[in-house]
C-alpha cells in the first residue's frame, strides 16, 4: 500500500520536470513597451476602448430587436442599436460581435443593414442640393 503514494509522487515529479524542461524562454526585445503603447495608441485613435464597451453594452440592449430581425424578418431596428452595430463594426473589432453570440455572416448583415440605413437617413433628411446659378443671357440688366 504505501508504494502508491510513492508511485504517485514520482509520476507527479516526473511530469515537473517534463514541462519545466520543455519549456521555452521567452524572446523579449527591449522594445517591447514602446511598441505596446503604439499600438494602444492607434487603437484608441481607431475606437476608444470606453466606446467598445459602451456600444457593447448598448448592443446587449437591443438583442432582442436583432433577434426579431433575424428570426421574423422584422427589418427594424432602433437608431441606437444601429450606432452600436456602426461603432463595433468600424472602429472596434469585428470579432466582438461574435464573442456576444453572433456570426460573422450575422454581423455581416447587420453592418450592411445599419448602413444602407444610415445612407438612407442622410439622403432623406439631408439640405436640399444647391440650386444652380442663373445663366449670363437669362440675367436681366
Amino acid at each position: 500500500m504505501a508504494l502508491l503514494p510513492k508511485l504517485a509522487s514520482l509520476a507527479l515529479a516526473v511530469c515537473l520536470l517534463a514541462s519545466v524542461a520543455g519549456a521555452r524562454e521567452l524572446n523579449f526585445s527591449g522594445g517591447g513597451a514602446t511598441a505596446l503603447a503604439d499600438r494602444l495608441a492607434a487603437a484608441d485613435n481607431s475606437g476608444g476602448l470606453a466606446d467598445c464597451w459602451g456600444a457593447l453594452l448598448e448592443l446587449r440592449s437591443c438583442t432582442n430587436e436583432i433577434i426579431l430581425f433575424f428570426l421574423n424578418g422584422e427589418s427594424y431596428l432602433t437608431v441606437d442599436c444601429c450606432r452600436s452595430i456602426r461603432i463595433i463594426t468600424r472602429r472596434c473589432w469585428p470579432s466582438m460581435l461574435t464573442s456576444v453570440g453572433f456570426t460573422a455572416e450575422e454581423g455581416d448583415i447587420l453592418r450592411g443593414y445599419c448602413d444602407a440605413d444610415e445612407e438612407h437617413a442622410d439622403a432623406s433628411s439631408g439640405a436640399p442640393p444647391p440650386a444652380a446659378a442663373p445663366a449670363a443671357d437669362e440675367m436681366v440688366a
